[in-house]
């Protein structure tokens, strides 16, 4: 993963498949919760919409990218919605180097842009910046999703596989990525969000239980 590679993906003439200029609709649902609270990071922000999401309820919220030209977007916008966000440029795999800790982590297409070496080495930094009882909700494409085009797939069980260390998933949701159909040819794609804090003595085996609910789109 270069700067230049992703810095390209939010240069071009269309905008990248990803970046739909509003949060997802996952996303969305988990800030009505109030589950988009305390200090936030949003790992690979991209041009911010989830990270200002945040923001505009209550949260503390920093956005991080490779992309230098995805975090001058970022930096645009909030600036435009009068919103209160930070944004750094850095990299999904070193977030130690942030020298902070967040009670929320959000993956908004992360995850499954990784091969099966960098998925470890990505678990472990998100690991290194969530405080214990926080939560890590991620939202990956899903093997649901027909076809090869676009990112890769990715199936329950390696969700689980990846978060065996160290982690309890709590739950697994069936989930719609929104996308630019001028970028895939599709405006959605089907997903899963996962609700995946550390593991705690505080969380109890019922907790602690795996739960699969289709959501509607």
């Amino acid at each position: 993963m270069t700067t230049p590679s992703w810095d390209a993906s939010y240069t071009s003439s269309k905008p990248a498949p990803w970046d739909i200029g509003r949060p997802q609709p996952a996303f969305v649902r988990l800030a009505e919760r109030g589950l988009l609270s305390g200090r936030l990071l949003d790992s690979g922000c991209g041009t911010g919409e989830q990270t200002l999401l945040a923001a505009s309820h209550g949260a503390d919220a920093i956005g991080v990218d490779v992309s230098v030209h995805a975090i001058e977007l970022a930096q645009g916008k909030a600036a435009e919605r009068g919103l209160t966000a930070r944004f750094e440029v850095a990299d999904a795999l070193r977030l130690g180097d942030l020298g902070l800790t967040f009670d929320v982590v959000i993956d908004s297409g992360v995850f499954h842009v990784f091969d099966d070496e960098d998925r470890v080495r990505y678990v472990a930094s998100l690991a290194s910046v969530l405080r214990d009882g926080g939560y890590c909700h991620l939202l990956c494409f899903s093997d649901r999703q027909p076809g090869t085009l676009g990112p890769r797939r990715v199936r329950q069980d390696e969700l689980r596989a990846a978060f065996s260390d160290g982690w309890q998933i709590i739950s697994i949701e069936a989930a719609t990525f929104e996308l630019n159909e001028s970028g895939l040819g599709i405006s959605s794609a089907q997903a899963w969000l996962a609700a995946i804090p550390p593991s705690s003595p505080a969380f109890s085996i019922e907790t602690s239980a795996v739960s699969v609910t289709t959501l509607q789109s």
